[in-house]
């Protein structure tokens, strides 16, 4: 190429990066002229809270806005009644992003910063579903305007996916083959500081065991009694055990559900809800069964009968560097969250009740890129394996603020929770233009994608065949 010739190349390429970045600039201008509004869409659903399969509200409204702005909607995806896809495009390149928005049970709280919940023992947004969903819906309807405007073909489709905690929604909607056809999954999720790690975390599977026994007097007949919560404590005591023979990294959790209604009478029904987590999906299946045949000898020994449920089932997260990547470059372009003084003294109040807490400052800070091994589950790791996907987490929370606890709520509830949400909401969006005007960006994504996930993988739900279990949390 002769100097003339590269001087005209130079000048093009600066002209289309400029270009680029005009254009950007214009999509963050846009979406903060939309703050206030998506935040009134996120304190809607922080203020009705509801709990996973039974998000009827949360879905309703997010699919109104989505229909307002032009996508079109595909309804109880999955057999799934508030699992959903929204659709607005054409053609390739097919950009996802996912919205979550189920609450936790007994996590009320007000937005203030100390404990003091809405209504006692309702639930609440402890994980920051509200902003997940809502930040990616404003993402969505953010890259659907820039399609439509710069008249660039390509679907961008938002999947409104329930039921993350502990449902397992998104395993079914990957199951069904509602992934197949998608080239990239941008996602985010709430947190106490801005990264964008590639990172895997922990397969799971979770599962009610249920015992049944005979009714007695507890004091006249006790001998004709045969007590399920008698099942239900050997059964724990047996997997306590098991704990010490168990690979270094394994969790087991569970909680008695349903433990019998006076102590005078000989519980005849009690249910034990199990979940146990492994880096390594077949180590899981291991446990799982173990503390089956735990489940069987406590039966036997406490002469009652026992069946289990598998409710839920995922797997661990494959990662995507080049992908995170492009979101990580985006992230560091939007930039953190800086509090006003109103913010920064609920902050500091918060601080006060936090074991850990960490400098606030941190809330305004890019982490650096690095590889992470998180020790969480979570339902999109399924979609990892079905297609390309990566994830940001923003500082929708107090630093040192940990998940599922009331002060997530609380900030979540704030201002604090809505501008760390449009951080997020900005992040996906400019990196889903990345990935609309450089197809070679999606080349090397599925590339890698490929190479880590083998030439012989084959799904198989961890859940198995089973169907939504969209009465886990009556």
């Amino acid at each position: 190429m002769n100097t003339k010739l590269q001087f005209l190349f130079l000048l093009c390429c600066i002209h289309i990066t400029g270009s680029a970045q005009t254009q950007k600039q214009d999509v963050i201008t846009n979406m903060d002229a939309k703050k206030a509004y998506y935040s009134e869409i996120a304190k809607q659903l922080w203020e009705e809270p509801e709990l996973g399969y039974l998000e009827e509200r949360s879905a309703a409204l997010l699919q109104s806005e989505l229909s307002k702005a032009g996508f079109s909607i595909e309804k109880g995806v999955a057999n799934i009644p508030t699992a959903f896809v929204a659709s607005y495009g054409s053609g390739s390149p097919v950009i996802a992003v996912l919205g979550e928005f189920d609450a936790l049970p007994g996590m009320s709280q007000e937005a203030v910063p100390y404990q003091q919940p809405r209504i006692e023992g309702a639930p609440g947004q402890a994980c920051g579903h509200h902003l997940f969903g809502t930040g990616a819906l404003a993402a969505a309807i953010a890259v659907k305007d820039w399609l439509q405007t710069t008249k660039t073909s390509g679907t961008i489709r938002y999947y409104g996916t329930p039921a993350e905690e502990g449902g397992s929604g998104k395993v079914y909607m990957v199951r069904a083959g509602l992934f197949n056809d998608v080239d990239t999954v941008l996602t985010w999720h709430p947190y106490n500081e801005n990264n964008s790690n590639p990172s895997t975390n922990l397969a799971t599977i979770s599962g009610k065991f249920r015992f049944k026994g005979t009714s007695a007097h507890a004091a006249a007949a006790p001998e004709m009694g045969r007590s399920a919560l008698d099942a239900v404590e050997s059964m724990n005591m047996m997997v306590n055990l098991l704990r010490e023979h168990t690979t270094e990294s394994t969790r087991i959790h569970y909680v008695i559900t349903k433990g019998g209604d006076a102590p005078n009478i000989v519980p005849a029904e009690a249910e034990v809800y199990y979940v146990v987590r492994h880096a390594n999906r077949d180590e899981v299946k291991n446990v799982w069964d173990r503390i089956v045949k735990a489940a069987e000898g406590a039966a036997l020994g406490t002469e009652t009968n026992m069946t289990y449920e598998i409710i839920g089932g995922t797997y661990d997260k494959l990662p995507n560097e080049a992908l995170a990547k492009i979101m990580h470059d985006n992230l560091t372009l939007v930039g953190g969250i800086h509090y006003n003084q109103n913010e920064l003294d609920f902050a500091k109040a918060i601080q006060k009740t936090l074991s850990k807490p960490e400098p606030l400052d941190k809330a305004e800070i890019i982490q650096p890129m690095a590889f992470t091994y998180g020790k969480a589950s979570a339902d999109t790791a399924d979609v990892s394996w079905a297609v390309p996907l990566s994830q940001i987490r923003t500082a929708t929370w107090v630093p040192g603020t940990p998940a599922h606890s009331w002060q997530a709520v609380a900030a979540g509830g704030s201002s604090i929770g809505f501008k760390g949400m449009m951080v997020a909401a900005k992040t996906l969006a400019l990196s889903a233009i990345d990935l609309y005007t450089s197809p070679e960006l999606l080349k090397d994504i599925r590339t890698e994608f490929n190479q880590r996930r083998g030439t012989d993988f084959k799904y198989e739900a961890l859940l198995g065949n089973r169907q939504p279990a969209l009465d886990y949390r009556k």
